[in-house]
């Protein structure tokens, strides 16, 4: 399962999570932290990431799209990243049983 994790989470987290998701990326080490969210989403959908984001924007292109990519929509506010890795570590199990659904579109983590 591959995550790209969006420009408001930080690019050190796919390198903490490797563990767990060892083909996680950050859009920042792709080349696409300046790009628009329709891009992210397109490159994503090709390259079969799952888009991890505390924007609302993913959130809202999900339902409007449906799938892929995939969503994971981190519903946390401002909060540290030890909280984000945290949160990944704890709901892995959810995560993946996401990955493997075959109607599910968007899953939303609160924190």
């Amino acid at each position: 399962m591959k995550l790209l994790l969006d420009q408001n989470l930080s690019r050190r987290i796919p390198s903490l999570i490797h563990d767990l998701f060892p083909a996680s990326d950050h859009v920042r080490n792709l080349g696409l932290d300046r790009v628009t969210d329709e891009k992210v989403w397109s490159f994503a959908r090709d390259h079969g990431f799952s888009i991890i984001s505390k924007d609302s924007d993913f959130h809202q292109m999900s339902l409007l799209k449906g799938f892929p990519p995939k969503v994971i929509f981190l519903k946390v506010g401002n909060c540290s990243t030890e909280l984000i890795i945290s949160l990944l570590r704890s709901h892995a199990d959810d995560i993946r049983e996401f990955h493997d659904d075959t109607e599910a579109s968007l899953l939303i983590m609160e924190g």
